[in-house]
């Protein structure tokens, strides 16, 4: 059984990662804390007594199926509001760029100089926008495998499928990105 404390170490590590994802996932900054935010307290509430083992599996799970469940939900609204399309909002924050939001200020001061810093930031925007055009198996298959750093068991599991789609889906990803990146001029 896992103590409060080893739960709470829990949730703040995996905090910023588990966000990251599921932006990448959903597209919306409030809508993926809002998803990381439920399903921190699923995990709490549900599965507080589990050893602290078998939380990341737990939380990774119950933050897929959140999303699928946040999913459902739009698909379900939009249908039904579809004349309605005025009262949609797709604004979407060009200037946020949450690679930069994540970084560390160590990882910056070990530039060289602020061109460095400059074309590192570009190739992480160019790279994070990538991402995003994954679909969105492809991109959750991704972000677990080398984001999370699920082995491939764990990512299917995580994913609800075999491990043969989990390899599928990354090897698709990884080539999509490289052919991508390349377009670009960057060299992987």
């Amino acid at each position: 059984m896992a103590s409060d404390k080893e739960l709470s170490d829990f949730l703040v590590g995996v905090e910023k990662r588990a966000f990251k994802r599921t932006f990448f996932n959903v597209r919306d900054e409030e809508a993926a804390l809002d998803i990381v935010q439920d399903s921190m307290m699923k995990l709490a509430e549900n599965y507080g007594d589990k050893p602290s083992a078998e939380l990341p599996m737990l939380f990774h799970r119950i933050l897929s199926n959140t999303t699928l469940d946040w999913f459902r939900r739009k698909k379900t609204r939009n249908a039904l509001f579809s004349n309605f399309g005025d009262f949609e909002s797709n604004d979407t924050d060009d200037d946020f760029n949450l690679l930069e939001n994540l970084a560390s200020i160590d990882e910056l001061e070990h530039s060289n100089s602020a061109e460095n810093v400059f074309k590192s930031n570009e190739i992480v925007h160019e790279i994070e926008k990538e991402i995003e055009n994954l679909p969105a198996r492809q991109r959750e298959a991704f972000l677990l495998r080398y984001w999370e750093e699920l082995d491939v068991s764990e990512t299917a599991t995580a994913m609800g499928c075999t491990e043969g789609s989990v390899k599928t889906h990354c090897s698709r990803a990884v080539h999509a990105l490289m052919i991508a990146l390349r377009a670009k001029g960057i060299e992987p």
